[in-house]
């Protein structure tokens, strides 16, 4: 009683914490980069994330099993994952920027994830026999772990195709230039400021796609290894390592565009933004093997979908 009570109060200041967030950014965007609200903003989704933890903690303690059983959990300990990888950049020296690309999405799964629009907790706390497994917490921890780093490595891509196919303005359209006596002199100066505006927009393009890779690279090992124990699991439970339901064909599916995104940066040629549109293309995969699946709700995996009253 006292643990739902206080996982009932921890969930009430995440959603608070994410409500502050949303405005924070807002003003930055709309008004300009503030130096003292962006640090308010990035301490606070360090609060949140300590929060979210003792909310998880507290409600594996309130329901006695890892929570991964619905996807009210799921959505939970995805959120824990996300602010867990969003947050390791804010602590590592010359990737803060990072975190900035991540900030908006850590905020939309957590607050999507404790307001209860679609993810309401469940009022059984029995879990259904299937679960009732030791690769539970093998299985499903390393799905979700893995979804976090390559939602987060994607994302990072994303920004990538944003900066490179970004219209630039031509800086010599202006034709008094070609009247004024200082002729040669703007010239110079401006292209030396682009210059350097353009030696820059490189090195952060080198950036993203170098901790892009390394965050895809790192959830293609958690997905694999969920993959694999999955199928284990499923030997065990249902007497088949595959069965083509749903969500095993677009977690296979899922895989496999990720597979071809590092066979891709095997290749220098289609390294950067080449490789990029495929991450950006398994961003979209992942929510539609996460989330999609579950909108349906049929197949072996339905007792993670939505209530009944959603169908």
């Amino acid at each position: 009683m006292i643990f739902s009570t206080l996982e009932h109060i921890l969930t009430h200041i995440c959603l608070s914490i994410v409500s502050i967030l949303i405005t924070i950014h807002l003003i930055i965007f709309l008004v300009d980069e503030i130096v003292k609200l962006y640090d308010s903003s990035q301490k606070g989704m360090l609060v949140n994330f300590f929060c979210i933890t003792g909310l998880l903690t507290t409600h594996w303690i309130s329901s006695r099993h890892f929570p991964l059983s619905d996807l009210y959990e799921s959505f939970i300990f995805l959120s824990w994952s996300f602010a867990l990888i969003h947050n390791i950049p804010y602590f590592t020296k010359n990737t803060k920027f990072l975190s900035t690309i991540t900030s908006p999405s850590a905020i939309f799964i957590q607050g999507f994830a404790t307001s209860g629009l679609l993810t309401e907790r469940p009022q059984s706390l029995i879990l259904v026999p299937a679960l009732k497994s030791e690769w539970l917490i093998m299985h499903v921890s390393m799905m979700i772990l893995g979804y976090a780093a390559l939602l987060c490595g994607s994302l990072l891509s994303v920004a990538l195709l944003a900066i490179t196919f970004r219209k630039e303005g031509n800086p010599f359209s202006k034709k008094n230039d070609f009247l004024n006596e200082s002729f040669f002199f703007n010239v110079f100066q401006k292209t030396s400021f682009f210059s350097a505006k353009n030696y820059y927009r490189t090195q952060l393009i080198q950036q993203l796609d170098y901790w892009s890779y390394r965050g895809i690279s790192l959830g293609f090992l958690f997905l694999t290894i969920g993959i694999l124990s999955g199928a284990v699991w499923a030997n065990e439970a249902w007497g088949s390592y595959w069965s083509w339901d749903p969500k095993e064909t677009w977690a296979f599916i899922t895989w496999m565009v990720f597979a071809i995104y590092l066979h891709t940066r095997t290749n220098t040629n289609l390294q950067g933004a080449n490789s990029a549109i495929v991450a950006s293309i398994g961003f979209l995969i992942i929510w539609i093997c996460y989330f999609g699946v579950n909108l349906v709700g049929i197949g072996l995996h339905s007792y993670g979908s939505f209530p009944s009253k959603y169908n």
